[in-house]
């Protein structure tokens, strides 16, 4: 499997454990008074953060990406939805 295909599927996988926490634990934690789901999302969450980051400084060193590349692939990890969006513009013409 190459790097960005491995990329590529980090990057949805970020995206959803990033809705997941923002968009469901975290209403259930402080408007309904439900912690426990925030745990184990938040743990797969940081885990899949965590490999996207290094995935994306594996793909600028493979591919030689500016920094302008590299620079948008890890904000994308930072803003929700923004992993979609990198896959779309970024890493899917180059697979």
């Amino acid at each position: 499997m190459s790097a960005i295909k491995i990329l590529r599927t980090l990057a949805v996988l970020e995206g959803v454990s990033y809705i997941l926490l923002l968009g469901i634990c975290m209403p259930l934690k402080y408007i309904w008074d439900i912690p426990e789901p925030t745990y184990p999302i938040g743990l797969a969450h940081g885990f899949l953060f965590v490999s996207y980051g290094i995935m994306v400084l594996v793909a600028t060193i493979k591919y030689k990406w500016n920094f302008k590349t590299f620079f948008l692939s890890g904000l994308a990890a930072l803003l929700p939805l923004g992993t979609f969006i990198a896959d779309k513009r970024i890493f899917k013409p180059l697979a």
